[in-house]
């Protein structure tokens, strides 16, 4: 039982917004599909909006199609208090993931504005345009988008151009979306946990001590194509058995190394893919993750060393190639101290844990304080459609970011 002498949130008025967002991209079987700057995700963002004004915030859309709610604060050069997330999903998605972080903040505006509470500092909810593809919206924000629009060209070939008009953006003045330093004086981003560890343990928040960095490499491997018959085993260059060896040695960095990395193989691609013929040419993708660059770093001059080794014994040629670079992002210490404060005052249980997955926060991260809350996912499932975080965990994770607020708005002095 939550025992506080402050305001907390409707919990019922919460959990009866997600359920009524969750109707917009209804999927047969309960599951939504609101992919970026679909008709789903338009009306989505109207709703959204329209939740906003009700609360008492005044709404805006940036360049980059981000919706910025703000409620207003007594100090007004003060730098906002912001939260949020995206409403955006993958094709097929449950009804939390993102969602619970901008209803959230929703909701904890609302309760402040019904109880004629004002902060020093402005409140910002912010919804975070095309998280779950290109990241646009907080890419755009830290100023850190790609100045090539065919870069973020859709995969039905839509122009971005095209798309952010839609959402009420404007890609010829997406610098202007940029924010200005003190702007944002902390951010902090609720979200369910997406994984199983908060469920497994038993306890009801994460305090995230950082968002992972990624780094992602194409590994291409040739041999020599050569007839499965007739091509003695010991005259090969089979980019295959090259391959096996990589994706072993991945797995093994990622098992056997001192820390708490993960290292993946997710994909494959085989040539010229025939039964009766030794594989010519290999191309697979390596996922590393881990809290510290510095330990990235390492794992990966590790790697490459052994991807020498594997082309010299197998007699192929193999070349890596960078294809994602996104440096860790490691949460504020005062905000970790304020959430777990607020934790033990609403006696809630909580544990401290990397996010290993991306998430909005990262890149508001790169120029303003930073923290997240995690709920749990129930059988830590997520970007499907039985995704699942039952109406007491939002609504914790909803007071626990309501408190954290209140908490932050004495800690930044205006």
């Amino acid at each position: 039982m939550i025992v506080t002498s402050v305001p907390l949130i409707n919990s019922d008025r919460l959990n009866r917004n997600i359920a009524q967002l969750a109707q917009i991209g209804k999927l047969p079987n309960g599951g939504v599909s609101r992919v970026a700057f679909t008709r789903e995700d338009i009306l989505a963002r109207q709703l959204v909006q329209s939740w906003m004004i009700d609360a008492g915030m005044t709404v805006r859309i940036d360049a980059a199609a981000n919706i910025i709610g703000t409620y207003a604060g007594k100090i007004a050069d003060a730098g906002a208090l912001a939260t949020g997330s995206h409403i955006d999903t993958v094709p097929v998605a449950g009804h939390y993931d993102g969602v619970l972080g901008v209803l959230s903040g929703i909701e904890m505006v609302r309760v402040l504005h019904e109880n004629n509470i004002v902060l020093d500092h402005p409140i910002e909810v912010i919804v975070f345009t095309d998280e779950e593809c290109t990241v646009i919206g907080c890419k755009a924000m830290a100023g850190n988008t790609v100045n090539d629009p065919n870069y973020y060209r859709r995969n039905d070939e839509t122009a971005i151009e095209v798309c952010l008009e839609k959402a009420g953006g404007d890609w010829s003045k997406i610098a202007t979306a940029k924010r200005k330093p003190g702007e944002i004086a902390a951010f902090v981003e609720l979200h369910v946990e997406q994984g199983g560890i908060l469920e497994n343990t038993g306890e009801a928040i994460a305090v995230v001590i950082g968002i992972v960095g990624q780094y992602r490499h194409t590994v291409t491997i040739t041999g020599r194509p050569n007839h499965a018959g007739t091509t003695p085993m010991n005259k090969r260059k089979d980019a295959l058995v090259a391959a096996a060896q990589v994706v072993l040695a991945v797995n093994k960095l990622g098992v056997e190394t001192p820390g708490e990395q993960v290292a993946t193989v997710g994909y494959l691609n085989v040539l010229p893919n025939a039964v009766n013929i030794v594989p010519a040419k290999v191309e697979l993708k390596i996922d590393l993750r881990d809290l510290s660059q510095k330990h990235l770093d390492n794992l990966l001059s590790e790697l490459k060393q052994q991807l020498i080794q594997i082309a010299e014994a197998t007699k192929t040629e193999i070349v890596i190639n960078q294809a994602l670079h996104v440096l860790p992002t490691l949460a504020q210490a005062k905000i970790l101290d304020a959430i777990s404060q607020v934790c033990q005052q609403l006696n809630l249980s909580y544990s401290y844990l990397p996010s290993r997955a991306g998430h909005d926060a990262q890149e508001i991260g790169r120029f303003a304080d930073m923290g997240m809350i995690f709920v749990p996912s129930r059988a830590g499932i997520s970007h499907a459609e039985d995704e699942y975080t039952s109406p007491e965990q939002c609504s914790q994770g909803a007071n626990v970011l309501l408190q954290t607020f209140l908490k932050l708005d004495r800690l930044y002095q205006a």
